[in-house]
């Protein structure tokens, strides 16, 4: 017979400790962790023990039959360490993990543990998971924290503002995300993403007070799921794109089908949006609309030909911004007012609605 410590240990002693995520609903443990526990609540020399008298999972536990016992965390880390590990060598102790982890608790385990302070042997510690995060489950600590900061008690500044106080922020955050995905640094687009993110939350948070037409960030989550489902027939449902073109083909069909109420072509465009993506928002939509608009006519003494490709173009573009400049014209407001004179052609070219 073998004369190390771990021989005299009894074969039920060990140590369970419980861990679970405050994402998952209470009650909803996996399968291993409710048989230890019942294990643990069933045998005479075994226990359930927590330092959180006000666990949400001991309402569920004792549903089931599983009485847990409350342990005194304020008698340090290392003294609850000790008596742990007494109680685990003479059957299972379930140690039911407080929501923040217990602080000091694991390394107060692992300390006595490795010491051998009191010469006796170390019963089996186990780490069991109780439930796991699903993808995604983050997001519910983002509504969390915004939740806090615009509750009261939380952030003066958050708490004061106002969607039109943030669309500001909303802009600058999406400029700086682009900034960072030209430049090809993960860490840094990481970061912006999830400045993006928080101001789509953040105004979710501001329309749940809204008196008149309150909805939350699940309303906003729960359009944008349909709006795919119902765009993405070929995935979803049975029709047939097997190609890019082909999908892009039916994406317009089933939005032109979705914005059938709409007046104009041009219905539906951001006008906030930089006036160069406006001005190309409403060519295109003219375009796809099978419309014949005349646009500006070129200078006479410009060749097109003379101006193809990406960096002939933008050095147009360049030239003309320095034209504007120099005649104390600004260029963004010059082709936004061009735009909107468009998009008046484009209307009056689609005649009235009946």
């Amino acid at each position: 017979m073998s004369d190390s410590p771990a021989a005299s240990v009894p074969p039920l002693a060990r140590l369970v400790l419980l861990a679970g995520t405050h994402r998952v609903a209470p009650g909803l443990l996996s399968w291993p962790a409710w048989q230890t526990l019942r294990e643990a609540a069933g045998t005479p020399t075994g226990c359930v023990l927590t330092a959180d008298a006000d666990h949400p999972q001991l309402p569920y536990l004792r549903e089931a039959g599983v009485e847990v016992e409350p342990v005194d965390l304020a008698e340090g880390p290392r003294v609850i360490a000790r008596r742990l590990l007494d109680r685990a060598r003479t059957g299972l102790v379930v140690w039911l993990a407080a929501t923040d982890d217990d602080p000091g608790l694991g390394p107060a385990l692992a300390q006595v543990a490795a010491g051998g302070e009191d010469g006796e042997p170390i019963p089996e510690i186990e780490l069991l998971p109780g439930a796991w995060d699903l993808p995604g489950a983050r997001l519910l600590d983002l509504v969390a924290v915004m939740d806090r900061l615009r509750s009261p008690g939380g952030c003066p500044w958050d708490a004061k503002q106002t969607h039109e106080s943030l669309a500001r922020y909303l802009v600058e955050e999406t400029y700086e995300l682009v900034d960072a995905i030209d430049s090809g640094d993960r860490d840094h687009m990481r970061e912006e993403l999830g400045d993006v993110l928080m101001q789509v939350f953040f105004h979710a948070r501001v329309a749940q007070e809204d008196e008149a037409d309150p909805f939350t960030i699940d309303d906003v989550a729960g359009g944008i799921v349909e709006k795919l489902i119902s765009r993405h027939p070929h995935v979803f449902a049975d029709v047939e794109a097997d190609t890019p073109e082909a999908v892009e083909a039916n994406w317009d069909a089933l939005k032109a089908a979705e914005k059938s109420g709409r007046e104009s072509a041009l219905d539906g465009i951001a006008m906030s949006q930089p006036a160069l993506a406006l001005a190309a928002k409403t060519l295109s939509r003219t375009h796809r609309a099978g419309l014949v608009v005349p646009v500006p006519a070129l200078p006479v003494s410009l060749d097109p030909d003379d101006y193809t490709g990406p960096d002939a173009i933008g050095d147009l573009l360049l030239a003309i911004t320095d034209l504007a400049s120099r005649q104390g014209v600004d260029a963004e407001t010059a082709l936004r007012a061009a735009a909107l004179r468009q998009g008046d052609r484009v209307r009056i070219t689609e005649g009235p609605n009946e």
